[in-house]
């Protein structure tokens, strides 16, 4: 019975990746050949530093363009992220051996590791967006975010060694969920920096409620797991969840975020 499940469960991440996978095809075609807004829109990236001033003898702050984000082809790189962690887990037997094994315990830690990047790739893309271009902050906040994924794996590592009645451990969660606010502070100060809200673009409201939903379900689902309630005393079902979650967020974030690029 448990290995009819692990073998539905590795055709479910097959169908899954595989969706990811046409998507980011998709994207990268439309980005690259078909929608010219789209392969033109390349936010210059900054470094800023300080420069002694002859006439003024004094230090003043500089900045110079270090090289164009290839926006485009980044969001198609945050699905194709995704694409390859589920045939990752699913062709090679080797590796879904080890995630099977993982699962027994409670862990998956290739979804860590995949959300660590795919997910502080597409917050980095939705800064530029919102006028972040300096090198430092945008280095930051890609490892803030992957730092906040990476606390999800380390409850889950904490977790498996729990003895049956002894409490869950929720150190990590507490403190990767304030991690991840670090990132949107940033990008809230930039987003209501002149006062107008309402000179504020639909699509900047729409990636902003997409992202911020987005951020509340995957940890709700670990919240039901640890707390096995109902349907996720099952690992497995929570594993399936996520899988469904992160399709569906990262599928609306993206096209949203392309086409976010489009505008004004």
């Amino acid at each position: 019975m448990e290995n009819e499940k692990f073998i539905k469960l590795r055709k479910f991440n097959m169908l899954m990746g595989g969706l990811h996978l046409v998507q980011g095809i998709l994207m990268l075609f439309l980005a690259t050949t078909v929608i010219q807004n789209i392969a033109q829109f390349k936010p210059a990236i900054t470094q800023n530093f300080l420069q002694f001033n002859q006439m003024t003898q004094s230090l003043e702050l500089s900045s110079s363009t270090i090289f164009e984000l290839p926006f485009g082809i980044l969001v198609a790189v945050f699905l194709l992220l995704s694409a390859a962690a589920h045939a990752l887990i699913s062709l090679p037997k080797k590796f879904n051996n080890i995630y099977n094994e993982d699962l027994k315990l409670g862990i998956n830690k290739f979804r860590w590791f995949e959300y660590a990047l795919s997910s502080s790739v597409m917050i980095v893309l939705i800064s530029t967006l919102f006028g972040i271009y300096d090198i430092a902050s945008l280095i930051l906040i890609f490892v803030v975010n992957a730092s906040m994924n990476l606390f999800g794996l380390v409850m889950e590592q904490l977790n498996a060694r729990r003895k049956e009645g002894e409490k869950v451990i929720w150190g990590p969660f507490v403190w990767g969920s304030f991690a991840g606010l670090a990132p949107w502070v940033a990008i809230l100060l930039y987003m209501f920096g002149t006062g107008n809200y309402d000179m504020v673009p639909w699509f900047v409201w729409a990636i902003v409620g997409t992202y911020f939903v987005a951020f509340n379900t995957f940890p709700v689902n670990m919240i039901l797991q640890y707390k096995k309630t109902g349907k996720w005393k099952d690992y497995l079902y929570g594993e399936r969840t996520y899988i469904v979650l992160s399709l569906v967020a990262k599928s609306i974030l993206a096209w949203l975020v392309l086409f976010g690029a489009m505008q004004p």
